[in-house]
C-alpha cells in the first residue's frame, strides 16, 4: 500500500510546491475519494480534525515550519501509487486544485466528518479526533454526483 508520503509526492511532484495547509486538505479529499470510488484506503495514515482542519500528523512532522512544501520535503515515492490511485488523485487534484488552501479548509469545516471528529471542542482548541475511513466513506458516498465528484 502507498503511504501519506507517496501520496504527497505524487501531488506535489505533478502540481508543483504549495502550502502545506493545501496539500493537507488535497490529502484528505484524496484518501476520502480512494474510499468511494476505490472501495480501500489510499494510504494507511491517520487523519485527524485539527483547528484548520483534516490533517495527517506524521505528513504535517515532515513539513512542519515550512509555508511551501515541495516533494523534496515529504519524500515519498510517487511511483508507489497504482493508476487507479493517481486518477482517484488527479481527479480530486483537478476539481479542489484551484482553491485555495483557506477555500479547502472552509470547506472541510462545512463537512460532516470534520465536524463530528470536532464534536466537544470549543474552537480553538487542539484535539487529535481522528476522522475515521467509515466517516469519510459514508459522508462522501452520500453526496449527489458522488461518482463524478
Amino acid at each position: 500500500m502507498a503511504t501519506v508520503f507517496d501520496a504527497a509526492a505524487y501531488i506535489l511532484d505533478k502540481y508543483g510546491a504549495m502550502s502545506a495547509m493545501k496539500l493537507q486538505k488535497l490529502i484528505y479529499y484524496s484518501q476520502a475519494w480512494s474510499l468511494v470510488w476505490d472501495d480501500e484506503p489510499l494510504f494507511p495514515e491517520r487523519i485527524e480534525a485539527w483547528i484548520n482542519g483534516p490533517v495527517v500528523p506524521e505528513l504535517y512532522e515532515r513539513h512542519k515550519g515550512e509555508f511551501k512544501v515541495t516533494a523534496k520535503i515529504v519524500g515519498g515515492n510517487p511511483a508507489a501509487l497504482t493508476a487507479a490511485q493517481r486518477e482517484t488523485v488527479d481527479t480530486v487534484c483537478q476539481v479542489c486544485g484551484g482553491l485555495n488552501a483557506q477555500q479547502l479548509s472552509d470547506m472541510t469545516h462545512n463537512e460532516a466528518p470534520w465536524r463530528d471528529a470536532r464534536k466537544g471542542l470549543r474552537p480553538n482548541e487542539r484535539g487529535h479526533s481522528v476522522i475515521t475511513h467509515a466517516a469519510m466513506a459514508e459522508y462522501y458516498s452520500s453526496l449527489p454526483n458522488s461518482e463524478q465528484v
